[in-house]
């Protein structure tokens, strides 16, 4: 009876140990669990069945672990669940590339450094250099650096 004890406790924990590594990553209660039933299966077995069981359990306990990680890692249930799909789309940047020094436009949005603008009728994404930029404040485009638009204000 009790090494059925035991041996049902470290399969819960088992259980409980791929459920919090492979399902609900982090700190969860599944993990909490896995711990607790591996400790106390290790636990009765050094109190309940003496030191060499204990030693025996330990040891049991830790291959299983180890052991279950690398049997799910390498089974099939992975690929099932894995992302196998490329994200290629891109962001249309058209609007931006048109956009050249020295042009005059409005800020749309409030300019807390970064926010949007209307460009020779065009809203793009840009930087203020000036700081914070209220909504409906003239700029224009002082320089452009690795698609960056950054505006001023228009004096």
């Amino acid at each position: 009876m009790d090494i059925l004890i035991i041996t049902a406790l470290i399969v819960v924990a088992i259980i409980l140990f791929l459920v919090e590594l492979f399902l609900i990553p982090g700190i969860s209660i599944a993990g909490i669990a896995a711990v607790a039933a591996l400790i106390y299966a290790n636990y009765y077995a050094f109190v309940y069945m003496g030191p060499a069981a204990g030693s025996i359990t330990l040891i049991a306990s830790a291959v299983a672990c180890i052991g279950s990680v690398i049997l799910f890692m390498r089974s099939k249930v992975l690929d099932k669940v894995s992302l196998k799909k490329n994200i290629d789309s891109k962001i249309d940047r058209k609007d931006e590339q048109s956009i050249r020094i020295g042009e005059k436009g409005v800020t749309t949005t409030r300019l807390a450094l970064i926010g949007y603008a209307e460009i020779d009728g065009k809203i793009v994404n840009v930087k203020s250099i000036d700081g914070f930029l209220d909504e409906k404040t003239p700029v224009i485009v002082s320089r452009i650096t690795d698609g960056v638009i950054l505006v001023e204000r228009d004096k």
